[in-house]
């Protein structure tokens, strides 16, 4: 049994659990710290603690898969905050040095984000000045990057000229600056690859755009790896929260020796070339990027493989992609360039001819799409997917529906007598998990409360702390009830949710335990 060391970008589910949920289908022994190692949201992770366990955990690993972000910053949100200079940013990555010298045999599987320039006034996961002046922030480092890259209209650079007399010099410099430490620290890691301490390195583009600052360093970084010649183990493209799950997958196809194919194939004639919300490139060259990341290929045709990606793609860019809104209120191209019909009688047929089908759902940002879910009910096929995922950005869904598409089926391609029937349950737990906190929650339950719960609570989406014990019983109450009602006729048995809570204390993400009853 191989020993894989994981260090999670920071303490939330997606990070921390996820991979260990996905683990749990497959014969790897995967050690994690203690979540109270792990610090929480703005607080940063006990570094120095850190250090020390994973000098002990690796010891005897064969991998580790390390979040760069949380060894020297303390976590995806302190790497926006820190006021570290690089040097000791430098000194907290030389543990990896130590570890490799401890267990010269050890693989180092590393990941570290460009860090994001949101494009809201919110400062929620950003320093305090975000607040007033994070749009601005977007809008400088946007036009910034295209008047060195395009050309900006006369209306553009009256903006950019306003922007730099209405954004105080302390915070957009506090801003930059931790930036060019935040991007030296990236060049330092790839660096370390071309010398071989990093045998595989992901750098994600954390919430991005077309313009802006974090698509000027990829630039940057990018010219270093090629220079390195080093595009065989460095890979630069969007995502964040579900890298440890698809460097997992990586690891995991590596070691069986596991090269899958996997045909892609769309809602929307449009949606390869659509670039979605919060991303700078087509879907169809993100979904290459997770497919490759993973230890997958595209395979050309779904006639010479046995698994297809389905994916519920927009067929509209960016800023008009539908969130969770009422379908009535969705850009036009929703109802004439998305056919969903005609994607479920696909879905279907490939069904019939013994494929394995799993689901992308990228078509809304921040959870599934209650138009295709509601099709996949009617027709009786939410129970006959193999991996499903719907939340949060593009990237985050397919990473992690690829991931587990990946390793559940290098399982179910075995002999019934290596399948082991614990594996299977544990592949349908961590899909129903996916059904129940990315559609059921995202979608349905977190929108009733928003609207019918939270006003009466004087609560608001960031704000549930003062009353977290109701908004809790009535969280639990709806995803039950939510539950029951999209899961009821699955043929696996009963799915059981306890332990509900909200792991941030505020309505982005929630936590909690399932199991299915067989009984």
């Amino acid at each position: 049994m191989a020993k894989v060391v994981y260090l999670p970008l920071d303490e939330r589910p997606c990070n921390y659990l996820f991979p260990q949920q996905l683990a749990r289908i497959t014969d790897l022994q995967v050690i994690v710290p203690d979540r109270s190692l792990l610090g929480s949201k703005k607080k940063p992770a006990h570094t120095a603690k850190v250090r020390s366990w994973l000098l002990e955990a690796a010891r005897d690993a064969d991998y580790l898969i390390v979040s760069i972000d949380l060894l020297v910053y303390g976590g995806i949100v302190p790497s926006r905050l820190h006021d570290l200079a690089l040097e000791e940013c430098l000194e907290r990555i030389s543990v990896l040095q130590a570890v490799k010298l401890s267990n010269p045999s050890l693989k180092i599987h590393a990941f570290n984000l460009i860090m994001r320039v949101p494009n809201n006034n919110k400062d929620e996961e950003e320093p305090d000045y975000y607040k007033f002046h994070g749009g601005q922030i977007f809008r400088y480092s946007y036009l910034i990057d295209k008047s060195e890259r395009d050309r900006l209209t006369e209306q553009e650079r009256q903006e950019l000229s306003q922007l730099k007399q209405l954004i105080p010099d302390k915070y957009l410099n506090d801003f930059i600056s931790r930036r060019r430490i935040n991007q030296q620290v990236n060049h330092a890691v790839v660096e370390w690859a071309g010398q071989g301490l990093i045998d595989n390195l992901i750098i994600p583009l954390d919430d991005n755009s077309q313009y802006g600052f974090s698509p000027r360093e990829q630039q940057q970084l990018i010219c270093k790896v090629q220079e390195l010649n080093l595009l065989d183990r460095v890979m630069i493209y969007p995502g964040a929260d579900e890298i440890g799950c698809t460097m997992l997958a990586n690891v995991f196809c590596e070691l069986k020796q596991y090269k899958p194919e996997i045909y892609v194939r769309y809602s929307s004639t449009k949606g390869p070339s659509i670039k979605p919300k919060y991303e700078d490139r087509s879907l169809n060259e993100s979904i290459k990027s997770h497919l490759t990341a993973a230890g997958a290929v595209m395979a050309d045709n779904s006639s010479e493989t046995a698994l297809v990606l389905m994916v519920n793609s927009p067929a509209v860019d960016q800023s008009d992609m539908a969130e969770q809104i009422p379908f009535r209120d969705r850009h036009r191209t929703y109802f004439s360039e998305i056919h969903y019909r005609e994607f479920l009688a696909s879905m279907q047929s490939y069904l019939r001819k013994g494929k394995r089908v799993a689901l992308g759902d990228v078509a809304v940002c921040n959870g599934g799409d209650l138009v295709l879910m509601n099709l996949l009910k009617q027709q009786g096929l939410v129970d006959r997917l193999t991996a499903y995922a719907g939340w949060n950005t593009s990237g985050n869904t397919l990473g992690t529906v690829i991931s587990h598409f990946i390793i559940i089926s290098y399982y179910l391609e075995q002999p019934d007598s290596e399948r082991n029937s614990w594996r299977i349950g544990e592949s349908r737990k961590f899909y129903y998990h996916r059904i129940v906190e990315d559609f059921i929650y995202q979608s349905i339950v977190r929108q009733d409360m928003l609207a019918h719960d939270l006003p009466g609570l004087q609560a608001s989406y960031y704000s549930i702390g003062h009353c977290l014990n109701e908004v809790q019983t009535i969280l639990a109450a709806k995803m039950n009830r939510y539950t029951a009602q999209y899961l009821a006729d699955i043929q696996e048995g009963t799915v059981e949710l306890r332990s509900l809570h909200f792991p941030w204390t505020r309505m982005f993400e929630i936590g909690f335990e399932l199991s299915i009853d067989r009984a």
